[in-house]
């Protein structure tokens, strides 16, 4: 293993360590307006896993108000995934409840990939019991489950039973895919007719092939199940350069009239990684005890409108 290569490991696995508490918000201010309506003056807290996650239904709750004809009118939406979905949601959940008046719940945890949400991964995961997918969904009922995972390559999570991407890439991922099905399975047998949102990741900057294809994957099984697909990463990679990494992209019109969005006005250009982080979209630095990001940052808003404008097309699908 050459040494740039574990620099960027020990970087990357240092960053995906870097946020993991749900339970501490960010202020207010982070989360946006949509365009055309007023921004979320209350937004219930997130679900903290160790506590119920029932907590932050807005109105979902065991007796199961979701998957049901209130859909389209309702969505119920449960977001899991790891430290990328740590950061994004408090914004997403401002968003699905301005855009698609969703009842919304978020349970995610740092450091995990798919097999960490899987029933049966007890004391090898990183996710207790009651928070697994299929445990939310019987409890929650949702309509939707978003799951945003940017795939753990370096053996962090204990459920990977020590499979890497750079020592063994075709065990890798084919656990990753067989993951992809267990979990699928396991939602549909949790409650027939919750959607799974697969969300695509963006460019890699250490493997950019390794994001690719972990993307395939959840494209694949999406078809094969019926499922949906928000290509968020697409949001912040270059125009026709989709697994390219880059810090910064033009400005685009709601950013240039949302000052603090476009960080960079005098160039038209904003940036969506800090120097430091190549890896998160949080502008904030990180912290011993993360939480949801607490500013206003740019990435962030990209990936979670991306990610609310599918669910809100499959509430509500375009005329024919």
């Amino acid at each position: 293993m050459s040494r740039p290569w574990v620099g960027g490991l020990l970087v990357g696995l240092l960053l995906l360590t870097a946020c993991g508490d749900p339970s501490s918000g960010p202020e207010a201010a982070a989360t946006p307006s949509s365009p055309g309506t007023a921004s979320t003056t209350h937004q219930r807290p997130a679900v903290t896993p160790g506590a119920s996650a029932g907590a932050d239904t807005g109105g979902a709750d065991a007796g199961g108000a979701g998957t049901g004809g209130a859909a389209a009118e309702r969505p119920a939406v449960l977001y899991l995934g790891d430290s990328l979905a740590m950061e994004n949601q408090k914004v997403l959940g401002g968003l699905l409840r301005d855009e698609a008046k969703a009842r919304y719940t978020s349970a995610p945890y740092s450091g995990t990939t798919l097999c960490d949400y899987l029933e049966g991964t007890g004391e090898d995961s990183l996710v207790p019991p009651k928070d697994k997918a299929a445990a939310l969904v019987r409890r929650l009922r949702p309509d939707f489950v978003v799951l945003q995972f940017w795939g753990n390559a370096w053996g962090y999570t204990p459920c990977m039973d020590g499979i890497t991407y750079d020592e063994e890439r075709d065990k890798y991922f084919a656990r990753y895919t067989a993951d992809a099905g267990r979990l699928t399975d396991q939602i549909a047998e949790a409650a027939s007719g919750a959607r799974i949102v697969w969300v695509l990741q963006g460019p890699d900057p250490i493997t950019p092939d390794r994001v690719r294809r972990v993307n395939a994957v959840y494209e694949r099984q999406a078809e094969a199940s019926g499922d949906l697909l928000a290509d968020a990463g697409k949001t912040v990679s270059a125009a026709g350069a989709r697994y390219t990494w880059t810090q910064y992209l033009p400005c685009t019109a709601y950013e240039s009239g949302h000052g603090p969005y476009c960080t960079q006005p005098g160039s038209g250009r904003t940036a969506l990684h800090r120097d430091d982080d190549h890896l998160h979209f949080c502008l904030a630095p990180t912290t011993s005890t993360p939480k949801p990001c607490p500013v206003r940052s740019p990435g962030i808003l990209r990936i979670t409108r991306a990610i609310s404008r599918a669910v809100g097309q499959a509430v509500t699908p375009a005329a024919d």
